[in-house]
């Protein structure tokens, strides 16, 4: 690993970190892209990397931020939480067996719906 390649993953961290915790979305939409444009990974290989960071630490400080301020409903978060744990293994099975072109072209869609829904969306 070179310096350079230290430096895109310790500034792409900070970065996905807190737009995570500033307005609430995956570092996986900052972090994959880093990964396939910047660091020459596949898409698989990128989205596995991001998951694996996001594991552990997944907003944990964010969280304490929010829920002191009374903006956390833990009932809704403990059965998104779960559903999300089988919903993420059953997208793992699926997601590995697709062609990297495919799966890039997806996470590409993905993004330009969402992105259009916030700008002209009511």
């Amino acid at each position: 690993m070179t310096l350079a390649q230290i430096l895109i993953l310790i500034i792409t961290g900070l970065i996905a970190g807190f737009v995570g915790g500033t307005l609430g979305i995956g570092g996986g939409i900052i972090m994959v892209p880093v990964m396939v444009f910047f660091l020459g990974m596949t898409q698989h290989e990128a989205q596995g990397t991001s998951l694996a960071t996001m594991l552990a630490p997944i907003g944990i400080l964010a969280v304490l931020t929010y829920s002191r301020e009374g903006q956390v409903n833990y009932r809704y978060a403990i059965i998104l939480a779960a559903t999300f744990i089988l919903g993420s293994w059953l997208g793992s099975k699926v997601t590995v067996t697709l062609p990297d072109k495919l799966l890039k072209q997806i996470f590409g869609a993905l993004m330009l719906l969402v992105g259009m829904k916030m700008i002209f969306g009511k």
